[in-house]
């Protein structure tokens, strides 16, 4: 059955009707898309060119390297930092005078120190010294009790006697020898035994004069005195009052004469070519660091110390005050002749291990590596005694940073 289609607005649309509202329809919602979706772009275009929150990735240029290395040589490129920090100056020419600082120590004088023996054995009865007194040449140090005193008189005594009768006998006998009542036998006997007790008796006064025993002394006094040899300080005392001396070898004391004195410096091995006779010191002790004195080297020993590889160079002293003391410390300072030397300040000096480098301009900024050995410092500035010629251009500031 057919119906019929309804009149007015509210009337449902025919076919052909209806299919041109839903193409209007998609027409008008396809339109709202790419409305919207031009609307999103042009944020997205707006937020990137206006605001540069959202960058498209670029391609970065290459790093430039602070320094090249090439082979031994490291090159300072042209824009490189580096260049703005490292300085760089020639090596000077500079005359010095060569300086030796060695360790000193004051000795007495061999020459001038005696140790003090009993030429007899027996037991200490009266020591007159103490250790540190000063005592004059032939002053009594020491009384001995000793019997071989006794024994040495009476040899003497017999000694005596037989020269006094001997002597007798030879002017009898050639008395009667002139009468012709002797024979020349007797006469050369007689002779001959005062000859023999003449010897005899030389040699008992010899002995007394060598123990010590003057004309002075009484007879039979067993009390031997023993006198200072030299004039000067006791250094060294070895007996006490009431010792027995069995060892007449052994000193009692020494003696040293502190007048004049040495003071003994050591010389390095590596160093001996560097000093010579009459060579200009200084010496400071470390008990007058303000009072420096001045001498000159009087002996170098021709023999190297096996233990310590060293030679040793002495200074005399005159200490006539006393103020230089046995085993006091001292620094001594060797001077010589004035020489040219490379000098660098000590910033350039870099320390690797048991090397010490600097870094050498080649070429403009460029640089090697030289091993250097350093002598002398003088103040800022140190001298190079091997590795760098005067003139060469040396990195004297930030170093450290080629240093790598």
């Amino acid at each position: 059955m057919a119906i019929a289609p309804l009149k007015g607005d509210n009337a449902a649309p025919t076919g052909d009707q209806a299919n041109t509202t839903l193409g209007a329809q998609l027409g008008r919602n396809l339109v709202f898309v790419i409305t919207i979706g031009l609307g999103f772009a042009s944020l997205a275009a707006y937020l990137t060119n206006g605001f540069g929150l959202l960058e498209s990735p670029k391609a970065s240029a290459p790093e430039q390297p602070w320094l090249v290395h090439s082979g031994d040589k490291i090159i300072v490129p042209e824009n490189s930092p580096l260049r703005d920090r490292l300085t760089v100056a020639p090596a000077q020419s500079e005359l010095l005078n060569t300086k030796l600082v060695l360790p000193g120590v004051v000795e007495a004088d061999p020459a001038r120190t005696a140790s003090v023996l009993t030429p007899l054995s027996g037991r200490l009865v009266e020591l007159k010294v103490s250790l540190g007194d000063r005592v004059a040449k032939d002053q009594i140090v020491a009384v001995i009790d000793s019997p071989d005193l006794a024994q040495a008189f009476d040899d003497d005594e017999k000694a005596k006697a037989v020269l006094e009768m001997t002597e007798k006998n030879l002017k009898r006998q050639q008395g009667l020898s002139k009468t012709r009542a002797a024979s020349e036998h007797d006469l050369e006997i007689a002779t001959s035994d005062h000859a023999q007790a003449d010897a005899e008796h030389r040699r008992t006064q010899a002995r007394l004069k060598i123990i010590g025993v003057t004309s002075e002394v009484q007879r039979g006094n067993r009390l031997l005195a023993v006198k200072a040899p030299i004039a000067g300080s006791v250094t060294m005392l070895a007996v006490a009052p009431n010792n027995m001396i069995n060892d007449p070898t052994q000193p009692l004391m020494t003696i040293a004469d502190l007048s004049t004195v040495w003071v003994t410096a050591l010389v390095p091995e590596k160093d001996v070519a560097a000093v010579a006779k009459d060579q200009d010191v200084e010496v400071k002790l470390a008990a007058y660091p303000q009072n420096p004195r001045q001498g000159k080297v009087l002996f170098i020993s021709d023999v190297i110390e096996a233990d310590s590889r060293r030679d040793k160079i002495r200074i005399a002293f005159a200490n006539l005050d006393y103020a230089l003391k046995p085993n006091m410390f001292a620094t001594v300072t060797v001077r010589g002749a004035a020489q040219s030397h490379v000098m660098v300040p000590t910033s350039a000096l870099l320390i690797n291990n048991d090397r010490t480098n600097v870094f050498v301009e080649t070429v403009s900024w460029t640089f090697e590596r030289r091993t250097v050995i350093p002598q002398l410092e003088e103040g800022a500035s140190v001298a190079i005694s091997s590795g760098l010629a005067a003139g060469e251009r040396v990195v004297v500031k930030g170093g450290i940073l080629l240093n790598d």
